[in-house]
């Protein structure tokens, strides 16, 4: 086995999923941090929060990663039908495919003479012109996505991120334990912020105080209903 193939292949697809990576860290710590601290507004022992955050933590850790390998197994069977008949109307219907190519390069700029020797390549070498067409609506970036590998990279974010408010309880009694909880999940929480705002490239500060507030909603939520169940 060729071990630097396998880690190149591992680190791109690091780089292809590291939005879902992101989101699946990002939804872990949110929706368990809020049950965390529902049951912990009620329990009298560490360890039945442990038991309710660890329970939560794997089930929505397998129910991310069946949800995203049904979402690229979706997308590549959608980019796949799209390929097909975009193959089959460059093959059936060239005039009306070359009169929609010209319109398009037309309006990125090219002049008539670009245009006509473009077009004209392109009738030539048809594998080419549907490479081409998969580029501009960008198919084949789709159809190459793996579904496995994004779902076990949702998998592992998910599940870690999920752990962070879960794991105080583990080792604390249950006052240092929320305690603890609550600053972990803080830090946490701000690089996850920082994270969005690189993948998305936005503002930094308001990304992270967005973060940090979405996940302070649902602990906050999570604690008024835990205390409302035990009244």
């Amino acid at each position: 086995m060729d071990v630097s193939a396998v880690l190149k292949d591992v680190k791109t697809s690091f780089y292809e999923s590291i939005g879902d990576i992101v989101f699946g860290m990002e939804d872990g710590t949110v929706s368990i941090f809020g049950l965390v601290f529902g049951v912990a507004a009620s329990a009298t022992n560490s360890q039945t929060v442990l038991l309710a955050g660890a329970t939560g933590a794997a089930a929505a850790a397998v129910s991310m990663m069946a949800g995203t390998y049904l979402d690229v197994e979706t997308a590549r069977g959608q980019a796949r039908a799209e390929l097909a008949r975009e193959r089959a109307e460059i093959t059936q219907e060239p005039q009306k495919e070359a009169a929609e190519m010209d319109a398009r390069l037309r309006v990125a700029g090219f002049t008539e003479q670009e245009r006509v020797t473009i077009v004209g390549a392109l009738r030539r070498m048809p594998d080419t012109w549907l490479l081409a067409e998969s580029d501009l609506k960008q198919l084949g970036q789709v159809e190459n996505r793996n579904p496995l590998v994004q779902s076990l990279w949702m998998f592992v974010a998910d599940l870690f991120a999920a752990a962070v408010p879960v794991l105080p309880f583990a080792w604390l009694a249950l006052g240092p334990a929320r305690l603890t909880s609550v600053g972990i999940t803080g830090l946490l929480l701000v690089f996850l912020g920082v994270g969005r705002a690189k993948v998305a490239r936005t503002a930094l500060l308001p990304t992270i105080l967005e973060t940090v507030g979405i996940a302070s909603a649902a602990a906050a939520a999570g604690f008024f209903i835990g205390r409302l169940v035990t009244r």
